[in-house]
């Protein structure tokens, strides 16, 4: 006698199939914060896959004020009991950290959030422990303005500090074959009217333009399309 499929089995082997896992980690930027209408860039991202046809499924496990060391603690255990991930690793993590470790604390010239050699080997660590875990991309910080500082009367923030975590960032990144996404000088080079446009009355998070801007900037980005083009055996995987 055959056996019939349920539709429950027929989708779940569609989706196993034909969907990625992409969990998006970091702080503010990623959970969206300020984006009243689209709730973020990866909001957006996600609304956007999830209306395409085997559309990648996305997790935004963004917290806001997350330093480097933070995402980096809850790595793992974020999303081994979710849904679909429960039991298994992501088929992509996206990162998202940086600024937060950058801020000058009550005063412009004060000592860092997280210390310049401190936080060079705390993203190297989270970089090597995502990696170990599955193909790793990462967006980069936004640039502040600096006009409005202090952010909550306390965290100074420069593009200077942001440059120096930034390139940090980036050299990590690169020596690890690990794409990034230079979101500060792509900003920076747009003008001083673009950024002061796409920031909100804090100086620090983007407002709705912002996000807007910064998912266009994702969705352009080589290695979100492969993400798009390709399935679960994809190019990251080879690097």
């Amino acid at each position: 006698m055959s056996t019939v499929a349920t539709p429950h089995q027929i989708s779940n082997s569609s989706f196993q199939a034909q969907s990625l896992r992409v969990v998006a980690l970091g702080d503010s930027l990623v959970y969206g914060y300020g984006d009243t209408a689209g709730g973020g860039w990866v909001e957006r991202l996600r609304r956007q896959w999830m209306g395409d046809d085997n559309g990648h499924v996305l997790y935004n496990l963004g917290v806001r004020g997350d330093r480097t060391l933070q995402v980096g603690e809850r790595l793992e255990g974020e999303f081994r009991y979710r849904g679909e991930l429960r039991n298994r690793v992501p088929d992509v993590i996206v990162l998202s950290v940086g600024v937060n470790d950058s801020a000058r604390l009550r005063r412009p010239d004060g000592r860092l959030f997280t210390d310049f050699e401190t936080f060079q080997q705390q993203i190297a660590d989270l970089l090597d422990n995502a990696q170990q875990l599955c193909p790793v991309l990462f967006v980069g910080m936004v640039p502040v303005n600096e006009a409005k500082m202090p952010f909550i009367d306390c965290f100074y923030f420069n593009h200077f500090d942001q440059y120096r975590f930034k390139e940090a960032t980036k050299k990590a990144c690169q020596s690890r074959h690990i794409p990034y996404l230079d979101i500060f000088d792509l900003w920076l080079g747009r003008g001083e009217n673009y950024l002061r446009s796409r920031l909100m009355d804090d100086g620090l998070h983007p407002n709705v333009a912002g996000y807007e801007a910064l998912f266009n900037d994702v969705l352009a980005w080589q290695p979100i399309h492969q993400l798009k083009a390709e399935q679960v055996d994809f190019a990251l995987r080879k690097a």
